[in-house]
């Protein structure tokens, strides 16, 4: 397995491209404007502020005193509450005050602390409940409003634009998170698990992370993949990973072997350590290898391997090429199911 990480978020910018940006109509003028805006922002959180909750939960193992929470929102009429990992894993109690002060105990459907998500429930029907947007429609600059309830009913509202599109950034387990939308609504603590909606009250992200050295520089895992995971926890209570159980770290392959062996990347993973019974060590691989390829597609980092790792991968037969000394091996490999603690 690989070394954890400290738990700290950690940005991994990227570049993405940015979509042509409208022109504005020169028919309002700038109060006129103003006023259209703010209609809009309050609109949006008067119809999003019945589906927000705030979550306070009791953990002895915590490093908070034992206490800690943050916020959540509905995602079905009957009690599903989607929110952070980090605001509810562990937990040993969970409890939900809801828009109108009504207190509710939850219990924990399922938790991903490797895309910082959870889904938990109270015993209630018949609740507002907030649809999700295509994130994949998400254009740089459109208004992006973060709604939260950090102090039971009392919700905050912040306004702002999406920054950027496409970011990556680490969750506290160490894997990389991928499509993180980065805007300047700022986050008030107890934001976190929150939604990040848009002018028509639809769910764009969850509001995951700030960066507090920085201005503006806020963090949300998009809708799509909060609805394909939250889908996953609900009908399964995890999300299934798979694992072939070594330690390794990102090296750049020498050029000599670039050239002869012809590789379209220059950067691959250095086998440094395998567990003693894992799926790595059953299929031959040797410490000292270096991976380059999973199933034919190119692996130049832990991040690389980690994306190719998913569960549809376990008990299959996969084909592994590594580099061994100066020659190129390929070796069977069966990953198994990443178990979890």
């Amino acid at each position: 397995m690989l070394s954890e990480f400290e738990p700290a978020w950690v940005p991994v910018l990227l570049e993405n491209s940015v979509d042509p940006v409208p022109s504005v109509p020169g028919s309002l003028s700038d109060d006129q404007l103003l006023d259209v805006y703010s209609e809009t922002v309050s609109g949006a959180a008067a119809t999003v502020a019945p589906a927000v909750v705030n979550i306070q939960i009791k953990n002895p193992h915590s490093g908070r005193g034992g206490e800690g929470g943050g916020s959540g929102f509905f995602i079905a009429p009957d009690g599903f509450i989607l929110t952070n990992s980090h605001v509810v894993h562990g937990a040993k109690t969970i409890e939900v005050t809801l828009h109108d002060a009504r207190t509710f105990r939850a219990a924990l459907i399922g938790d991903d602390p490797d895309t910082d998500l959870a889904v938990i429930r109270i015993d209630a029907t018949q609740l507002a409940f907030l649809p999700f947007a295509d994130s994949k429609r998400l254009r740089v600059g459109q208004i992006a409003i973060a709604i939260g309830s950090p102090y039971g009913f009392q919700q905050t509202v912040t306004a702002g634009v999406v920054s950027a599109l496409g970011r990556s950034m680490r969750a506290q387990s160490g894997r990389l998170m991928d499509d993180i939308i980065q805007t300047d609504a700022a986050l008030n603590p107890g934001n976190s698990g929150g939604p990040l909606v848009d002018s028509s009250g639809k769910v764009i992200g969850v509001n995951t992370a700030v960066i507090l050295p920085a201005q503006g520089l806020c963090f949300a895992i998009a809708a799509n993949t909060a609805q394909l995971v939250a889908g996953w926890l609900i009908r399964d209570g995890k999300i299934r990973r798979s694992y072939l159980g070594l330690a390794g770290q990102n090296t750049t392959i020498h050029p000599r072997l670039v050239r002869h062996h012809k590789l379209s990347k220059t950067q691959g993973i250095l086998v440094a350590g395998i567990e003693s019974d894992g799926p790595a060590r059953k299929s031959g691989l040797l410490e000292g290898d270096i991976i380059i390829t999973f199933k034919g597609s190119p692996i130049t980092s832990i991040d690389d391997l980690h994306r190719a790792l998913v569960g549809e991968e376990i008990g299959i037969n996969s084909i592994l090429t590594v580099i061994r000394g100066v020659e190129m091996v390929d070796l069977s490999v069966v990953p198994q199911e990443l178990p979890r603690h």
